[in-house]
């Protein structure tokens, strides 16, 4: 009979600790939290120090009786909960469901779920942390505050089905307030000339850097004094300068970078990152090994690192690639946010003997790439920097400065394993230039002068909006994910070419927040608030005080808002496409992936359908119908023929109009976040994508 009784979240987590702890123990899951507040109330007294009612949730109604039935067949009881506040508050509400001791140590806490790992927690159990459980609790009922105070005004006054929190309306409006950014940008104009010069048949750039006091041209008009200046006069080196520079490593994974990180190199959303990340934590299947939790636990916002990981890591790097690829003392990084609470590690995977090749056959294409990003990460982290040696030249034709700068890889140290993505898709290229000595005398083959104009601030994607919540203080690790799902889900904001935009319906609902309740729109208020919640988990604050002075204020608004917020009716914008069924109007609608029709004889008539756009290419399959952009259910744009279904072309690459002209067949945009290429369906046939790539080709003659 067994002695003991675990109980974790998930049936996942359950089966890989119950092979570690043998047969004493019973390990069940409870399925996440089993009480909540209900959702068809506050299920908050405020008046009574805001009290909350929890109520079992429902559906949890079997898994409590089993809990129960086992709980009275062994002699102790041992909650091992995921190691944040949300998991004790899990274990704190299974504790009183169970009806165990507050003073019992019933705690059971690892940050890497290995049989090492595992087997040491049971041998130091705590109490419930009741400091971390109301930071959980006062977090939830602020949370419950704001969402059913203000979303049945929104409801009255605006629309049915709205809703308001604190993390989300913020993000909305760091959303907004970037497209009023670009919206008002104007573009100012500026050049560049880029020289092309040689030497010794070795062929090399610079660009134009100073004449008398000019610096920046802004003009053509400036552009031709300076290619006045330089007439027929060659090029002669002025100045070299040689240097020998370090580049560091990036600390290992947080859960914002691993969000962030994934997006750019992966083009996963945050939800799927952490979705993944859980798998790969709570244990895969190896084979003869058995299950085991990869990584260590992927909600946190501490780059701290054991020094069990970091001598492992050593002995694996000097194995692997020598000892000039340690450092000479293990890397400690600083923790970014001044509010990092360094309760965990930094993302690691629980043994980095497991490199991603040697378990590659029991991992899904997805686990496999998020387990490799990790893994590459924290060992390069581990590593020496990268040498590089950097040239700058300056070259002088009479009395106009142009500059050349290359820089060689000396020594790789981490980059061998892994180099940091960046947010424009840009790859740092070693550009190297020949040797150069001052007085040297270059051949001139072009000059090149050409037009720019400056660019509005990018609008954001998941990775951007991710950092910049981060960089704030605003939500933590745990909160990133689902409050980019909300937003979307409330048709806050639309998702265009991977980019967020404001909705109608956002720039409405975010102007009624500003107005009458602004300090739930501030950052740093916002932020504030986060470190109080903080301030609550290491007890130094009581959480109830945190509360009242928040509600004292918030009540007063809500109380003006409910007299002087106007009701607004909002308008569907008409177009002029019949419906197919019905024949009324059909007008145009805001879904989570961008605009869509929808017949205006709803509920009546409940045709809907996409926004198609013809891409000017014929159909190459039937020869009669035009090649259309649409978007899949998950929004992805994929192209197809608008005879559809009597044509079934489709395509998740672009066609380009002109056939090929190797084999006549069709050719496809094969895009990058750097560029991209134009490339045949048939055969070898591949070209630089240009910005006009189907005018373009279709000038190519059979």
């Amino acid at each position: 009979m067994a002695d003991c009784l675990v109980i974790v979240e998930s049936p996942a987590k359950a089966k890989t600790i119950g092979k570690y702890l043998g047969s004493k123990f019973i390990v069940k899951a409870s399925m996440g939290h089993i009480r909540d507040l209900p959702k068809s109330q506050m299920g908050v007294e405020i008046e009574n120090g805001f009290e909350p009612k929890y109520i079992t949730i429902r559906g949890k109604g079997s898994v409590l009786k089993e809990l129960k039935d086992a709980r009275k067949k062994v002699k102790k009881v041992y909650l091992a909960a995921d190691p944040d506040r949300e998991g004790e508050a899990i274990a704190w509400h299974l504790a009183h469901y169970l009806e165990l001791s507050q003073e019992e140590d019933c705690r059971v806490v690892f940050n890497e779920i290995t049989k090492q790992a595992v087997k040491d927690a049971f041998k130091s159990p705590r109490k419930i942390n009741q400091d971390l459980v109301n930071a959980q609790q006062a977090r939830r009922i602020l949370d419950r505050l704001v969402g059913y105070k203000i979303s049945p005004l929104l409801w009255k006054k605006v629309k049915k089905g709205l809703s308001a929190g604190r993390v989300q309306s913020v993000a909305v409006k760091l959303i907004m307030d970037r497209e009023n950014e670009i919206k008002a940008f104007i573009p100012e104009e500026y050049w560049s000339i880029t020289a092309g010069l040689a030497i010794n048949g070795a062929n090399f750039e610079a660009k134009f850097h100073a004449w008398n006091e000019i610096k920046e041209l802004h003009s053509e008009a400036e552009v031709k004094e300076v290619l006045a200046a330089i007439g027929s006069q060659p090029f002669l080196v002025s100045e070299v300068k040689e240097k020998e520079r370090q580049r560091n490593p990036a600390a290992p994974f947080i859960t914002s970078t691993l969000q962030q990180e994934a997006a750019r190199k992966l083009n996963f959303r945050a939800a799927k990152t952490m979705s993944v990340a859980q798998q790969l934590y709570e244990g895969i299947d190896l084979g003869k090994e058995g299950t085991v939790g990869l990584i260590t636990y992927m909600r946190t916002d501490s780059t701290r690192i054991s020094p069990v990981a970091q001598e492992e890591a050593k002995a694996y790097i000097v194995g692997k690639y020598g000892s000039d690829y340690v450092p000479e003392t293990p890397r400690n990084y600083t923790k970014k946010n001044a509010n990092a609470q360094d309760a965990h590690e930094g993302i690691r995977p629980s043994s980095v003997e497991r490199d991603p090749e040697s378990i590659k056959e029991y991992l899904s294409r997805d686990q496999y790439r998020l387990y490799k990003l990790i893994w590459e990460r924290f060992v390069a982290s581990q590593m020496s920097s990268a040498v590089l040696d950097t040239m700058t030249v300056d070259l002088k034709a009479g009395e106009v400065t142009f500059r050349a700068a290359g820089s060689k890889l000396k020594f790789p140290g981490f980059m061998k394993v892994y180099v940091e993505g960046n947010d424009d898709g840009t790859t740092e290229e070693d550009k190297l230039l020949p040797p150069l000595r001052i007085g040297d005398e270059t051949k001139t083959n072009v000059i090149d002068p050409k037009q720019h104009f400056t660019q509005p601030p990018p609008r954001y994607t998941e990775a951007r909006l991710v950092r910049a919540l981060e960089e704030m203080g605003i939500g933590r690790p745990s909160t990133y994910a689902p409050t980019l799902e909300t937003i979307q889900k409330r048709g806050y904001v639309a998702i265009e070419e991977k980019k967020f935009v404001p909705t109608e319906l956002g720039e409405l609902v975010i102007q009624q927040m500003e107005q009458f309740f602004p300090e739930i729109l501030d950052v740093e208020f916002t932020a504030q608030m986060e470190g109080e919640l903080d301030h609550v988990e290491e007890g130094k604050e009581d959480w109830v005080r945190v509360l009242d002075q928040f509600y004292s204020s918030f009540e007063k608004r809500l109380e003006v808002a409910e007299e002087e917020m106007k009701e607004i009716e909002i308008q569907d914008e008409i177009s002029d496409i019949a419906c197919e069924k019905c024949g009324q109007h059909m007008v145009y609608k805001m879904g989570r992936f961008g605009k869509f029709l929808a017949c205006s004889g709803f509920p009546d008539c409940r045709n809907t359908k996409p926004i198609v756009k013809d891409i000017g290419v014929t159909c190459t399959k039937c020869k009669e119908g035009h090649i259309v952009e649409r978007r899949s259910k998950k929004g992805r744009v994929f192209f197809g023929c608008d005879r559809y279904p009597e044509c079934d072309f489709v395509s998740w690459d672009k066609p380009v109009e002109a056939p090929c002209p190797d084999c006549g067949a069709m050719l496809v945009e094969k895009r990058t976040k750097s560029g991209g290429t134009v490339q045949c369906t048939a055969c070898d046939f591949k070209d630089e994508l240009k910005e006009e790539a189907a005018d373009d080709y279709a000038a190519i003659e059979d």
